[in-house]
């Protein structure tokens, strides 16, 4: 498909670049980035840096130029020789480690992926985690394949009313300026696959975004041959009823497997990224019962090839459906299994406190040989919450692992700590970056260079703020006060807390007003100032998310601070990565301990911004006494309004007495000696431990090569 078919074609130079720029691979390699930001500057930041957009409007005139410099040709032939490379996949680390694997692969099915801004199919730190998950795999050579869904309009833009009230709305994604295209049969068709919803058949489409070296592929209803109702069941992410729900969940699993087996792919293993995904056992099994296999049987190959992660360690925020809501939609799904339809049901069957229903989370839980939590802590409180999964079973020995989620670093790496790391790591060190002893070497790094570039990271950030606010103020017209609350008092060179995350009760996003007058006189210090940037979105369902982030809304306004807060409305992967490079410190403060893992703060430790967070999630594992702060009240209980009381304490006390004192206790040359030093230890201690190389791997050699392996062996057995 030539999407520019219409456009001028691209000089006989420069005649893969609209193949370069639909492949998201330049979107985490240093030279794919260069060829864009070299083409046209002032196009690649106006487009948020999406290069299928530029493509639109880039003038000839810019690429007859390009065509004949030879520095940008340089850079192009460079991005087109390591796309090439890394698309091979030959001396990989999949390849060298595992070749007796060669022709498996794995499906990774997500209910959401975030993978750059111009394919907004994410809502939050589950499709980060996705996208991060592909990528990674994709630098290691893991045959991975992702599924999820093609959300035409997407997560909601988010706008903040005058009175700070998060207003939601939804944009359609113009085809035309993502990096998608139709994936197609291998005799070359469109894929379309059917999927069965009640009585009736949804045809769903499938699409395709281009990671490098995965694949991943995106169910769509949105064809005309449906009715109405059922184009809209992949329109939103998370949207609509629980019966919505539900049948978008039977169209990722079901319509999933289904597709890639139109596709030509047949997976060893697949891997569920939380329980949404977990329909993928029922097509599993039924596929395997049509080719004369028993239930038992085919339960026992899905459990042997089937990888299930759980994220969430609320009981709630499982999903759990009626049983006659379950059985209405599955109705046409059941083919040679519907001797066993309450067998299956069976798997489903658990009492989260509400009655029996039927909950995604114990169907994977009891479908799935290998399952895993995203910490050590999440592992844990897994294991005790569900624990009447395994009567009699202690704690310890339940069935539930942890891999502690990391984060893909060539994606959320400054390039100026980039080309910091490079000259005193070795030029390799992206190459090795989950090795413990090449970190040594940040110690090594001169406090002066280190700090020069944490103050232009953090002016990156401040400009960032201040142009949305120039475009809030010019385009949108909006008044003073939004543009007061949107960051134009802040000042470029004071200590900045950065606190972005969904906003939700749990995440307590209000902890740090808990003594209004106490914050005021940390902020408004006259030599030590400090400033509090927030950025988050709350659930279109959530009124108590949204009251919380009014208040804090109504904080940036408020004088008595001084215009030290500011609220960066909108958060997405473009506002992401300035936030996690560009403040100095990053404040996490949950309730303990309802943070599975959380990412975030790993993202801005590897760039230099330390953590400051309550002893929940990766934290709780992270944290070594010199490479950030733990906040700790050192009350716990039932009572929340004494333990956010003491946490509060807690956290104005390590500002005043620790924070604020290093950041600004200078030498002569106007260095924090001190506060590097805690720098040095946040990316020395966290980058190799908290990558998704390290995790990737870890899933590889702990979960998907023995799956795969025992799948080798059983068809020799057979």
């Amino acid at each position: 498909m030539n999407r520019y078919a219409a456009l001028p074609p691209l000089p006989e130079r420069l005649n893969r670049l609209d193949e370069l720029s639909e492949d998201l691979w330049w979107s985490w390699n240093p030279d794919g980035r260069q060829v864009f930001r070299k083409l046209d500057y002032t196009l690649w930041r106006a487009t948020a840096h999406n290069p299928v957009r530029m493509r639109w409007i880039v003038s000839q005139a810019k690429l007859e130029a390009a065509a004949n410099d030879p520095a940008f040709l340089a850079v192009y032939d460079r991005a087109l020789a390591a796309i090439d490379d890394a698309r091979a996949g030959r001396n990989t680390w999949w390849s060298d480690r595992f070749s007796h694997l060669s022709g498996k692969s794995i499906a990774y099915f997500s209910a959401e992926f975030a993978l750059h801004q111009s394919v907004p199919i994410y809502a939050g730190g589950l499709g980060v985690l996705a996208g991060d998950h592909c990528k990674e795999a994709g630098d290691l050579g893991v045959p991975l394949i992702g599924v999820g869904f093609m959300y035409p309009q997407g997560y909601f833009h988010q706008q903040v009313s005058a009175d700070g009230w998060q207003e939601e709305s939804y944009e359609r994604l113009n085809w035309a300026d993502a990096p998608i295209e139709p994936a197609l049969t291998p005799d070359g068709k469109p894929c379309i696959t059917a999927v069965p919803l009640g009585e009736r058949t949804v045809l769903v489409a499938v699409w395709r975004v281009r990671i490098g070296r995965v694949q991943l592929f995106l169910l769509d209803t949105g064809l005309e041959e449906n009715a109405p109702w059922d184009r809209e069941l992949s329109a939103r992410l998370y949207g609509g009823d629980r019966e919505t729900r539900v049948q978008q969940e039977i169209v990722l699993g079901v319509g999933g497997v289904r597709a890639l087996k139109a596709l030509g792919h047949e997976p060893g293993a697949c891997h569920l990224n939380e329980g949404h995904a977990a329909f993928v056992v029922l097509q599993r099994i039924h596929d395997l019962t049509e080719s004369g296999s028993s239930f038992d049987e085919a339960l026992e190959e899905i459990r042997r090839t089937t990888i299930f992660t759980t994220h969430t360690p609320v009981p709630a925020g499982h999903d759990a459906f009626p049983f006659q809501l379950v059985e209405k939609h599955l109705a046409g799904c059941w083919g040679t299994l519907g001797p066993n339809r309450e067998r299956f049901l069976a798997l489903g069957s658990y009492d989260n406190g509400g009655g029996m229903q039927f909950n995604m989370t114990a169907l994977a839980l009891r479908s799935a040989g290998k399952v895993n939590a995203v910490s050590e802590l999440h592992g844990r409180v897994t294991r005790e919450m569900w624990a009447p999964m395994w009567p009699g079973v202690p704690e310890p020995e339940r069935p539930v692992a942890a891999v502690t989620n990391g984060v893909h670093v060539p994606t959320w790496i400054a390039p100026e700590m980039a080309d910091l790391f490079a000259r005193y790591l070795g030029s390799a060190w992206m190459e090795m970056h989950d090795t413990p002893a090449l970190w040594e070497g940040v110690l090594a790094i001169p406090d002066q260079e280190l700090w020069a570039v944490r103050q232009n990271l953090r002016r990156y950030l401040f400009s960032f703020v201040r142009e949305r606010a120039r475009n809030r103020w010019t385009v949108e017209r909006v008044g003073t006060p939004r543009i007061v609350a949107s960051g134009t008092l802040l000042e470029p060179e004071a200590l900045t807390i950065g606190f972005a995350r969904r906003f939700t009760g749990y995440k307590r996003p209000e902890l740090i007003f808990h003594d209004p007058e106490r914050l005021a006189r940390i902020l408004n210090a006259s030599e030590r100032p400090v400033q509090i940037v927030f950025a988050g979105k709350s659930h279109p369902a959530d009124d108590v998310g949204k009251h919380h982030l009014q208040r804090v809304y109504k904080r940036a306004l408020d004088p008595v601070f001084g215009g030290r807060v500011a609220f960066v409305d909108d958060y997405d992967l473009h506002v992401a990565h300035f936030m996690v490079q560009g403040c100095d410190v990053w404040l996490n403060n949950p309730r303990k301990p309802l943070e599975a893992s959380g990412t975030s703060g790993m993202k801005a430790a590897i760039n230099g911004v330390p953590h400051l967070s309550i002893g929940d999630g990766w934290w709780a594992e992270g944290f070594s006494g010199s490479n950030g702060w733990l906040i700790d009240g050192g009350v716990a209980g039932d009572n929340g309004d004494a333990v956010d009381a003491a946490d509060a304490s807690a956290l104005y006390r390590l500002l005043e007495e620790e924070i604020v004192p290093a950041f600004y206790d200078r030498d002569a040359a106007g260095v924090p000696a001190r506060w590097l030093t805690t720098i040095k230890q946040s990316i020395r201690s966290v980058a190799p431990r908290f990558c998704a190389r390290r995790m990737v791997k870890e899933y590889v050699e702990r979960m998907y090569a023995p799956a795969l392996e025992r799948t080798i062996e059983v068809g020799r057995q057979g």
